[in-house]
């Protein structure tokens, strides 16, 4: 079994901002892997973290800008790297979180941090970045909250790897509406916590213990963080211990996890199978739901590397490519022909 997809949504937005910015998007969609059929699925279009990561690279390339066009002025190739050279070598996560603070209220196209401390915990507010008055409200708001986005989980997920263990969030708040229940559980997945929506302000609040943690990277290792880049921002997905969590870790094990009863997975996790249903419907999910995204998952990674329909409907238990073809309509709006 594959890991977990990603929302097409993300790049869904970026490509519409681009393309009213002047940007054509279709080499770093064509570079992706990633067909429009795709993008057009509204919520339900699925991508793998590779072709998200493969489309930030190429879109970095074409608009020679890190923030593809959604900062307050353009962000030249190489600025992130500036920045984090600055912070590699402080002591701990608290003096780098307050190094970058600094080094970005002087680069234009940047959006500022503010640290708040508090006694148990600190929050990490990110404001948005003063824009043309000439750009429609629409088109301001719509980059306000794609960039909020992208800089949360950028700073949560380099967070994480400079001190090399996992950065628990007590919160994480955001200023835009919440989005249709499925974008919302992704959000969930990818911080690990529940996120707030409707706040006054974006942020994140860390516990103050995580932020003595020392700096263990160093400017050999960050260069090698940056070849990579976006690939461990998008892929690295050890943030969510939710009890819907644990049950897809159980079904990813491939056809025994696929067909584990309620009662299977339960004596697993040392619960009853009733306390494991209603853990899952506290979360909005079921067993069955995530059979289903599970399989969808497998199957969208498989067409990305190129699988038949044929082999993926054998490998994950259909009964004939029809069937297959029937369940992965069902999951992303699309046929498996149309998003190759």
């Amino acid at each position: 079994m594959s890991g977990r997809t990603v929302p097409a949504d993300f790049v869904r937005r970026v490509a519409m901002l681009a393309a009213g910015a002047g940007f054509d998007m279709a080499a770093p969609l064509s570079a992706a892997g990633i067909p429009p059929a795709v993008l057009e699925a509204s919520t339900s279009g699925r991508i793998t973290p590779e072709q998200l990561t493969r489309f930030t690279q190429a879109a970095w390339r074409l608009t020679d800008d890190e923030l593809f066009g959604l900062g307050g002025a353009p962000v030249r190739r190489g600025t992130f790297r500036v920045v984090c050279l600055t912070l590699i070598h402080a002591p701990d996560l608290g003096n780098a979180l307050e190094r970058m603070a600094d080094v970005i209220r002087v680069l234009p196209g940047l959006s500022p941090l503010r640290l708040e401390f508090g006694p148990e915990t600190t929050v990490l507010h990110v404001a948005m970045p003063d824009r043309d008055p000439s750009v429609p409200p629409e088109i301001a708001l719509a980059a306000d909250q794609l960039l909020t986005d992208f800089i949360l989980m950028l700073l949560h997920r380099f967070a994480a790897w400079l001190v090399g263990r996992r950065v628990k969030l007590a919160s994480v708040r955001l200023p835009h509406p919440e989005p249709d229940a499925t974008l919302a559980r992704s959000y969930d997945a990818i911080f690990g916590v529940p996120v707030s929506f409707g706040a006054e302000h974006a942020s994140i609040e860390f516990d103050n213990a995580i932020l003595r943690a020392p700096i263990i990277q160093t400017e050999e290792t960050l260069e090698e963080y940056l070849r990579e880049s976006p690939n461990l921002l998008f892929s690295e997905r050890d943030y969510d211990s939710t009890a819907a969590a644990q049950v897809r870790k159980v079904l990813e094990r491939g056809s025994a996890g696929r067909v584990a009863t309620a009662e299977d997975i339960a004596e697993m996790l040392s619960i009853s199978a009733a306390h494991l249903r209603r853990l899952l419907r506290n979360e909005g999910t079921s067993l069955n739901q995530l059979r289903e995204e599970v399989l969808r998952d497998a199957a969208i990674s498989g067409l990305a590397r190129g699988d038949s329909v044929d082999e993926l409907s054998a490998r994950l238990g259909f009964s004939e490519p029809s069937a297959f073809r029937r369940a992965f309509k069902r999951w992303t709006g699309t046929t498996p022909g149309a998003y190759r």
